[in-house]
């Protein structure tokens, strides 16, 4: 197995003076960098490491100072509960003393099995083994306790009975792994190999119309995912105006994807305003806002739901009858961490396909994607400075470095900068910050409770940290932007 990206993350973050925290030093006097003791496939995975900060003894009911996450024995304390790129509301325990995990999927657009549309894999709950990356793959023994690697898991199916594995999806080189850290866990979940032929329509045997809805086939190594130890179902908590960073993906539109802000503030009941103007081909809800439909509702999950989500993209069209109307939903899972509250949001596609051999029932809304939202309080240059783990539209673990108006991507395999960018932090709205890549790819960053999040646009031509992950994409087929990333700070 490659560990590269592994060991790339970490060197990455750990640069003195900026990433103290990491080797449990001292700006003056960092933790040591030891050399690795094994690379790609010569490595085996190891268990948890005996020593190291915050790793405790015992049952590790402490965390000690320098910990990057909980004490081992307290990391299966916590489920997180968060949200994925794919559209997916996910619930997540990690259990760092038995090396397992168990994964639900309560929201879902994914379907079961490759070549179907429906059923999706919402309600499937799967369990299987973790993993460490192995002794030496990281530069300390806390980053390692840290990092998770979920090996293929598998579970019931409870629409249908059969099993579900993750197996077939899982690539050795770039596997979904989830980084603990203190009250957040971020990286990626379980992916899939997505495709359906489409719908053969006819009347009287007579063909109409072929591959109605085609979606091509495409391998997701994982899909990026953000959760939190500690989430709210109090809507009190949320009334405010916030800046949100939104990316959505729709499989029958061949992929197409889109990145986007928006503006939108929420009052006591949840209701949400706006004046963002919804993307061209896109349709806004009837207040304006782009991450709201319908008024909130609680779920008994522990997140709120809201009908007939606003679509950003340009939609599928069924023939005979036209346009199918908005049956996705948005579901929003509020975050608790360091003192705020951090609204996470995704889109989850429906599809029904109705009924043969017309199928004018049929309800086709397969846009599903991800929005982080920050409180559109004033940022300062230098005001979410320090060094950001997490995941990408790449299909790749990333670091991100920010020290005031400058900050850089990170290449997970060389720890070379990948790509630097300069930061605006004077744009009108309090807490939206302007990046600039290029002249020609300039985006948004956000940032609330240590989180962060950034989108950067771009012509087909352009990419950012080298790109998407070729066993993600389509060959000469899958745009690199517009560039969306969530991350969470490990140290200032």
């Amino acid at each position: 197995m490659s560990y590269a990206i592994f060991r790339g993350v970490a060197l990455a973050v750990c640069a003195a003076p900026l990433m103290v925290a990491c080797g449990g030093g001292n700006a003056g006097n960092p933790g040591p960098i030891n050399s690795a003791q094994c690379s790609g496939a010569s490595c085996g995975v190891q268990g948890p490491p005996t020593s190291g900060a915050g790793s405790g003894s015992g049952s590790g009911s402490s965390t000690t100072a320098g910990a990057l996450c909980p004490a081992t024995g307290d990391i299966v304390k916590s489920t997180y509960l968060g949200g994925a790129g794919s559209g997916e509301v996910v619930s997540l325990n990690i259990d760092a003393q038995a090396m397992t995990y168990t994964l639900k999927w309560l929201e879902s657009p994914i379907p079961l099995h490759t070549g179907t549309v429906t059923p999706s894999r919402a309600g499937v709950q799967i369990t299987g083994a973790v993993a460490h990356p192995p002794t030496g793959a990281l530069p300390t023994a806390e980053q390692i306790r840290c990092a998770f690697i979920l090996t293929p898991g598998s579970g019931t199916a409870s629409v249908d009975g059969s099993t579900y594995s993750t197996a077939a999806s899982f690539n050795q080189a770039n596997p979904p792994m989830i980084l603990v850290g203190l009250g957040v866990a971020g990286g990626g979940i379980p992916g899939a190999t997505v495709q359906f032929n489409g719908l053969n329509i006819d009347v009287l045997g007579v063909p109409l119309y072929s591959n109605v809805g085609q979606v091509p086939n495409r391998h997701f190594d994982f899909y990026p995912f953000l959760g939190f130890a500690s989430t709210t179902t109090d809507i009190s908590k949320l009334p405010g105006t916030y800046n949100g960073l939104l990316y959505h993906l729709a499989p029958s539109a061949s992929y197409q994807t889109i990145a986007t802000n928006s503006i939108e503030t929420f009052d006591a009941n949840g209701g949400c305003t706006s004046s963002s103007a919804a993307p061209t081909g896109g349709s806004a809800s009837s207040t304006g806002c782009l991450t709201t439909g319908a008024a909130w509702t609680l779920n008994g999950n522990g997140y709120f739901d809201s009908q007939q989500a606003p679509q950003l993209l340009p939609q599928f069209k069924k023939p005979i009858v036209g346009a199918s109307g908005k049956s996705g939903t948005a579901h929003m899972v509020l975050g608790q961490i360091n003192g705020a509250t951090v609204p996470l949001i995704v889109r989850t596609g429906f599809i029904n396909l109705g009924t043969a051999p017309l199928y004018t029932d049929a309800q086709i809304d397969d846009e599903s994607g991800i929005s982080l939202l920050a409180k559109a309080t004033p940022i300062a240059s230098g005001g979410f400075d320090g060094g950001y783990v997490g995941a990408d539209s790449n299909f790749k673990y990333t670091a991100t470095l920010v020290q005031g108006t400058t900050a850089s991507f990170l290449n997970p395999s060389t720890s070379q900068t990948e790509d630097g960018f300069t930061l605006n932090y004077g744009l009108s709205s309090p807490g939206l910050i302007g990046v600039t890549v290029s002249s020609s790819k300039t985006g948004y960053a956000i940032a609330s409770g240590g989180l962060y999040a950034i989108e950067i646009q771009g012509n087909s031509n352009d990419s950012v940290n080298s790109g998407i992950t070729p066993t993600s994409a389509i060959p000469n087929a899958t745009p690199n932007m517009p560039y969306f990333g969530v991350g969470a700070q490990i140290s200032k």
